[in-house]
């Protein structure tokens, strides 16, 4: 359990806690180019890190991530006209560029200089291979963007797919570091409808062994399960500060699984589901293009969308949720899958988000299994904190090669040291296949 004060640390993303301050420090994607489709098209309202702010493409196609609302009498730019580089507020014609410099101010006399006195606020953006990222921290040089796989392969080489979870995000992230519950929450009561055999193998040993090891980039999380005379091993990596890959299995196995944890505000996270393959487009993926008949009979999807709105994550919210329990099925649960919950994403958004919206970890009893959430909150607060009270860089801000990692599963013999034995596995290297089981 963690202290209440902890607890809010952990948590808490405003400008100014120490969390947030920490999460300010690193680059973080918070949209897909594809939502911004072409110059001068309608801006988007986003909201991260507790901050209502506008994302708009101008004329010359640069993104900007501006305030919400005009430094004038506080009208918001969602409204605003997109047009000849800048973004103009429809209320008074103030206009602002991607850097939020104000460029034109029609209401004021010709012969004013006001409109140089007036800076609305606005991060910097950059595109990488269709993802928009952002920096929201004090550097007026930023660092490097950090150099995860799935960002430097081009689109077709990746799948993703954004959801909205209503609670904390870091109660979200935490169950990609617990790899034990998969045994449970995503198993089937039929054992004839297991369709691979990375899911059979989690059957056979539900109480794995954890090994967690701090990393320069995060932790590293070996789960260890007795198959027989071998270990079966999951190694998933968290990396600071919002990033996650868990083992690849199943008809995607040939492909890296991973989330993204972007945090809108306290109490909603949006959830960026990726996986990438390194090698080839996700078209020429077999697991890719049809569930296999197995998978089908013990999960139904995908998963749907509410009809879209404008406001921020309005696009990505899903028709099965807390007010219709997911879809629980308990006849399903009886003879089909342990939850009776339809699939998997689902599965996880249940679970995580009846913790409340914010779990109150006094209250919560630990186990061997959660020896990974233990240090990945560790890690976490130690960084808000030495950030805090001593300045200090945390992991990975100035070496973003670091984060050139990936996921894996296989089988090892009992005698192999799994450090060792898995470190080719985990590098994300030019020409290397996933390694799976």
């Amino acid at each position: 359990m963690l202290r209440t004060e902890d607890n809010e640390l952990l948590t808490r993303v405003g400008a100014g806690s120490p969390m947030g301050e920490l999460l300010r420090q690193y680059w973080l994607p918070f949209m897909q180019s594809s939502e911004l489709p072409e110059a001068d098209c309608p801006p988007v309202r986003v909201r991260l890190l507790g901050e209502e702010l506008v994302a708009f493409r101008d004329t010359s196609g640069q993104v900007g991530l501006i305030a919400a609302n005009c430094p004038h009498r506080g009208a918001s730019l969602f409204f605003g006209r997109n047009e000849e580089c800048g973004l103009r507020c429809v209320y008074h014609g103030w206009k602002f560029d991607t850097t939020g410099a104000c460029v034109d101010m029609p209401n004021e006399p010709p012969e004013s200089n006001f409109k140089h006195k007036i800076k609305a606020t606005a991060y910097p953006c950059q595109e990488l291979n269709g993802i928009v990222w952002t920096y929201m921290g004090p550097r007026k040089e930023p660092p490097g963007v950090p150099q995860i796989e799935w960002t430097m392969v081009p689109e077709s080489h990746r799948r993703l797919t954004p959801f909205v979870r209503e609670c904390n995000w870091m109660q979200a992230l935490e169950g990609d570091l617990d790899s034990a519950h998969s045994s449970f929450l995503h198993s089937v009561v039929n054992r004839d409808l297991v369709w691979d055999p990375g899911t059979e193998m989690k059957h056979i040993d539900r109480a794995p062994r954890f090994y967690v090891c701090d990393t320069e980039y995060g932790i590293k999380i070996g789960v260890r399960r007795t198959v027989e005379e071998q270990y079966y091993w999951r190694i998933t990596q968290y990396l600071m500060p919002i990033f996650t890959m868990f083992p690849p299995t199943g008809p995607q196995a040939e492909m890296v699984p991973g989330h993204v944890w972007i945090p809108m505000d306290d109490h909603t996270t949006t959830v960026w589901a990726v996986y990438w393959h390194p090698l080839k487009p996700v078209a020429e993926v077999a697991g890719q293009r049809q569930r296999s008949s197995d998978r089908a009979a013990a999960f139904d999807g995908p998963e749907e969308y509410l009809p879209a709105t404008s406001a921020p994550g309005g696009a990505w919210r899903w028709r099965a949720n807390k007010t219709n329990d997911y879809l629980l099925d308990y006849e399903a649960q009886k003879t089909r899958r342990f939850s009776g919950i339809p699939t998997i994403p689902l599965q996880d958004q249940a679970m995580t988000e009846s913790m409340g919206l914010i779990m109150n970890r006094t209250r919560e009893h630990l186990g061997s299994t959660d020896t990974a959430i233990i240090r990945a909150r560790r890690r976490l607060i130690e960084a808000a904190t030495t950030l805090r009270d001593r300045g200090a860089v945390p992991l990975g801000v100035d070496a973003p090669e670091v984060f050139r990692v990936r996921s894996a599963s296989g089988l090892l013999s009992k005698e192999a040291a799994w450090l060792e034995a898995t470190s080719d596995w985990l590098e994300a290297r030019p020409g290397h296949a996933v390694v799976s089981a």
